[in-house]
């Protein structure tokens, strides 16, 4: 006899996926991705342009799209800032005519935290900072280097700049398209920790983008003029601590970011380990997670759902080529995973358009044939790689199928690092099965697992202020609490049961990583706070558990309410806000 999980039919569901599908392919999500594009101000009917804005600065109506494509609004009024002087101008604007101003990227995100899907009518500006503030400087007199760089800069650009120097980072986010400002909001991260015996290098960092600032220079309201101003903040002074991971409650104009010397890394693939040895629990013998991160330290985990052998990316720190390695000198070399198959097409279609959820297990294993054959290329196998940090360590380019996914950080001891993988993965599993008994296939994407160090203020020297939001930053209470992992689970977006599946997963978590063991916080870009519904839509995980994982071993005077206390005194008028952190950081 089949179970049900929750309440609605199979029927029901289905109806209710089709109708969602009906939705985001109207959208362009399913068929092919909208253009995302521009209506002049000018050309708009008479009296719908915002009222006095700045004459000078091009103004226009432009769609937005976040990377999954369930936030699409059609026509939000965006402007394009030259200069930083002229971001003030805008912000300016909008205080004394009652709009809110929200910085604009590559829109590489998926939590509503810029613009929601209701927004089609709100009155906020886009600024859009990828056609003018991407400056890239790199002072070299400094020990370390450090690079100075506008937020529209892209992360491909920065990294690349900095190559060109002899320069780079340990841990990078996988993306090139994603601006800094951006990286910055959300404290975005790689996968590094220090191998067996491995030392930190001067101007690195294991922990997240947002450890690697030095200082940096953002549009605050000053007192003395009761106007917004531009104001440069020091790594040293206790008021950056909430604008280094902002979550959109601050606009960025530039940031200096401290660099050590480029690394080269080798690459590894491997597809042959089978999920129980890799994800074994704690003390296991064999190729298990651990073990990689001792001779090595930096691994990446994708598991396809259905699949019992995990795609492993294991990067080496390799100054001379290893035997048997392929040289690489860009990024984005893994072609099999930039654009969609026409098998693997097909198979969205079915389980999209037609419904058939039940090829989930097919899906899962198509996606992993796809990977294997690619990587064992007879004619130029890419399961060993070798390069400069960034041509190794960037790969997902903006034409991969594109998913929705929930995120987390988990904190916890080092040496628990294989147990709390181990962990994640048997519940996982357990509710996998559950569902599939009952006909239902939530998860058609995969796990993605990522283990980084934590924001330790230290690494960029004395004085330090320690990233107040970021999900990595240290609690002092726990000094033994030196490693994050990062959960991800994947799927097509609108999958039935999916939301239900990841409020279960996010309930088991924040029990299971708990008391002197671990703690969990949201990764901001993903989804989190979930009902069986919908994402960011808890109220209790929104205003009470989200706040309290923040106030949890930290001092008041440097906790959730004093990070928001700051954010509210550098913009008491809430220019920088959106519906969700009106319910977040309130």
């Amino acid at each position: 006899m089949k179970k049900t999980i929750g309440g609605n039919s199979p029927s029901r569901r289905r109806r209710a996926f089709l109708g969602e599908i009906a939705r985001l392919a109207g959208a362009g999500v399913v068929a092919g991705w909208t253009p995302i594009y521009q209506i002049p101000a000018h050309a708009q009917p008479s009296g719908s342009t915002p009222p006095h804005f700045p004459a000078s600065i091009p103004l226009y109506k432009q769609a937005f799209q976040n990377w999954s494509g369930e936030i699409v609004v059609a026509d939000l009024w965006t402007a394009a800032p030259a200069t930083p002087a002229e971001v003030v101008t805008i912000v300016n604007w909008a205080a004394a005519n009652g709009y809110r101003v929200r910085p604009r990227g590559y829109m590489h995100n998926w939590s509503p935290l810029t613009v929601a899907a209701q927004d089609a009518n709100v009155r906020a500006i886009l600024v859009d900072t990828t056609k003018h503030l991407t400056s890239v400087s790199i002072d070299v007199s400094t020990k370390p280097a450090r690079v100075i760089a506008q937020a529209g800069v892209s992360m491909e650009t920065l990294l690349a700049t900095l190559e060109q120097q002899g320069l780079g980072m340990t841990a990078v986010p996988a993306p090139g398209d994603i601006t800094l400002g951006g990286a910055l909001a959300i404290g975005a991260h790689g996968t590094a920790l220090p191998a067996s015996g491995e030392t930190r290098p001067a101007g690195h960092t294991y922990g997240s983008l947002s450890n690697s600032v030095v200082s940096l220079t953002a549009a605050v309201l000053d007192a003395s003029s009761g106007r917004y101003a531009l104001r440069t903040f020091a790594r040293t002074d206790p008021d950056i601590g909430p604008f280094l991971t902002h979550l959109g409650r601050a606009f960025i104009v530039e940031a200096t970011l401290q660099v050590g010397a480029n690394q080269r890394l080798q690459c590894e693939s491997f597809v042959d380990i089978a999920s129980a040895e890799l994800f074994a629990p704690a003390g296991s013998p064999g190729r298990t997670v651990e073990s990689f991160l001792q001779r090595s330290g930096r691994i990446e985990a994708i598991w396809f759902p259905f699949t019992d052998k995990p795609w492993l990316k294991v990067w080496t720190v390799q100054p001379n080529l290893p035997s048997g390695a392929l040289v690489v000198d860009q990024p984005y070399n893994y072609p099999f995973s930039d654009s969609i198959s026409k098998d693997l097409s097909d198979l969205v279609t079915r389980i999209l358009l037609n419904g058939e959820i039940q090829l989930a297990p097919l899906f899962g294993n198509a996606q992993y044939a796809i990977t294997y054959l690619g990587l064992t290329n007879i004619f130029k196998p890419l399961k060993n790689l070798w390069g400069w940090s960034r041509s190794v360590l960037q790969y997902i380019r903006p034409t991969t199928l594109r998913v929705t996914a929930n995120g987390y950080a988990v904190l916890a001891n080092r040496a628990n690092v294989q147990r709390a993988i181990n962990e994640f993965v048997e519940f996982y599993q357990q509710r996998v099965a559950a569902y599939r008994q009952a006909d239902s296939y939530p998860m058609n994407g995969p796990i993605e697992i990522r283990v980084t160090g934590v924001d330790s203020p230290d690494d960029i020297g004395p004085g330090a202020t320690a990233p107040s939001l970021s999900a990595i930053r240290p609690r002092p209470d726990h000094p033994d609490w030196n490693a994050a992992i990062w959960f991800d689970i994947l799927t097509l977006p609108g999958t039935p049961d999916a939301n239900r599946f990841y409020r279960e997963i996010e309930r088991w978590m924040l029990s299971n990583y708990s008391g002197n063991y671990a703690t969990v916080r949201p990764e901001w870009s993903k989804g989190w706070g979930y009902t069986d519904a919908a994402a960011w839509s808890d109220d209790t995980m929104i205003g009470t558990t989200i706040p309290d994982l923040f106030r949890q071993g930290l001092s008041p005077a440097d906790n959730w309410d004093a990070a928001l206390r700051t954010l509210d005194r550098y913009d008491p008028q809430r220019v920088f806000s959106s519906p969700l952190l009106d319910r977040l950081a309130r």
